[in-house]
């Protein structure tokens, strides 16, 4: 029974003591964390956003010539020619030609359009397209074709030569004109 008093006694005191020393001191910890977390998640909601507007402001950059007579806009875009033959030879792709067309205007935009024949093997295109649709240049595929013939197969035994194909790309970059852009808004 003394026992039983005894841890009665120190129950009571230890509720006693914890509510005159905390307080509602817990409840406002609890409260503070779940603030901390509503924080957080609009932190890293404009960590986001702060970076998509950093990618909206070099995709600008990137895309939109200051008149028409900028290197941008050229039918055969030097800069742009140079990254793709730097993302082909990442790649491990052989360019077998490239043919830039006569740009054209396109609605409020000029596409400058190339021919590319490259030889590669399916992964490699794959990875290639993907890097291209990660590049700050705006890039349409047009069209592709895969060069793969029964005269093909039928010339090549070896297994490892027959992996790679010789495929065809037509592919525009977009370009915008700000003189244009800013007459069409006015």
């Amino acid at each position: 029974m003394i026992f039983f008093f005894m841890i009665f006694a120190l129950t009571g005191s230890f509720w006693f003591s914890s509510s005159m020393l905390l307080g509602d001191k817990g409840s406002r910890i609890l409260d503070l964390e779940d603030e901390q977390k509503i924080l957080n998640e609009k932190l890293i909601s404009a960590q986001i956003l702060a970076n998509k507007l950093d990618r909206v402001y070099t995709l600008f950059q990137e895309n939109l010539a200051l008149s028409e007579i900028d290197s941008l806009a050229e039918d055969a875009s030097l800069p742009f020619l140079n990254n793709l033959t730097e993302l082909l030879d990442a790649q491990g792709i052989t360019l077998l030609g490239i043919k830039p067309r006569l740009r054209t205007k396109t609605g409020d935009y000029y596409s400058s359009p190339y021919e590319i024949t490259i030889n590669c093997t399916f992964e490699q295109l794959g990875s290639f397209i993907g890097e291209i649709e990660k590049s700050s240049r705006l890039v349409i595929i047009d069209e592709f074709e895969i060069k793969n013939g029964i005269e093909r197969v039928k010339n090549f035994s070896d297994p490892v030569l027959l992996k790679k194909q010789n495929i065809e790309l037509k592919l525009s970059t977009i370009t915008l004109i700000k003189t244009q852009a800013i007459k069409t808004h006015e």
